[in-house]
């Protein structure tokens, strides 16, 4: 048998990006342009896209286009809860793919690298008095504020200043809640970090309530396309470990 008679090998299972979706049309265009930016970043791995609500294409979808290839599922939120547990989960189970749930984006000191450009971006500059709310989404799930806690924390000791988390609804306490905390200490210098994926309703809302500068959401930044692909190979190396 000579070498071009061997069968090809495969390639490396596919990344599904696993997407919230949105009715903000900005939502799809950002998710997508991350997608290239992860696609430049490691050419040559298959990488789709799949919704779990609002946008197409749904998340079943995706994973039925793909039959029983190997993929490994990136889900692009940013804390535990609901949809990591469970809808995530469940919609690959039932799907013929054989697939790996990686863990959420957040927390993750790649995200103080993104909010901190974001902020700079804005306009933010640490200076005295200053400090920032980092508004997210919320949810009802303790973990979930467990995890945006942490990232609190990583943003403060990367900024330098005091930091805050804040949430648009399902938990406590809410920006406009946060911003007079902060006020309360003798912090007069207020941004808002959108700790947010993509543009959307909560984020414009939050960005809204900003007494001082408020920057955009994670988006496309190099940094999220780093940290997608280290959620990717940190859930390959868990399923090896696994299996051995």
């Amino acid at each position: 048998m000579t070498v071009s008679d061997l069968p090809p090998r495969p390639g490396p299972p596919a990344l599904v990006l696993v997407a919230h979706g949105s009715r903000d049309p900005r939502a799809l265009t950002t998710v997508r342009a991350l997608m290239d930016r992860v696609r430049a970043l490691r050419p040559g791995l298959r990488v789709h896209l799949g919704h779990l609500e609002l946008n197409e294409p749904p998340l079943q979808d995706t994973l039925a286009a793909l039959g029983d290839t190997p993929a490994v599922l990136v889900p692009l939120l940013l804390s535990r809860g609901y949809h990591v547990r469970q809808d995530i989960p469940e919609t690959a189970a039932a799907s013929p793919a054989r697939t790996r749930v990686a863990a959420p984006l957040g927390p993750h000191p790649l995200l103080a690298d993104t909010l901190r450009a974001r902020l700079l971006e804005a306009g933010w500059r640490p200076r005295s008095a200053s400090a920032v709310v980092l508004a997210a989404a919320g949810s009802r799930d303790p973990d979930s504020k467990v995890d945006t806690n942490r990232m609190a924390r990583l943003l403060a000791a990367r900024l330098g200043v005091p930091v805050l988390p804040a949430y648009a609804s399902a938990a406590a306490p809410t920006v406009q809640e946060a911003i007079t905390a902060l006020r309360a200490r003798g912090r007069h210098r207020i941004a808002v970090a959108s700790y947010f994926t993509a543009p959307g309703r909560f984020s414009t809302q939050c960005a809204a309530q900003a007494p001082w500068v408020a920057a955009a959401p994670l988006g496309a930044h190099v940094s999220m396309a780093e940290l997608v692909l280290h959620r990717y190979r940190r859930a390959l190396g868990t399923q090896a470990a696994a299996a051995a």
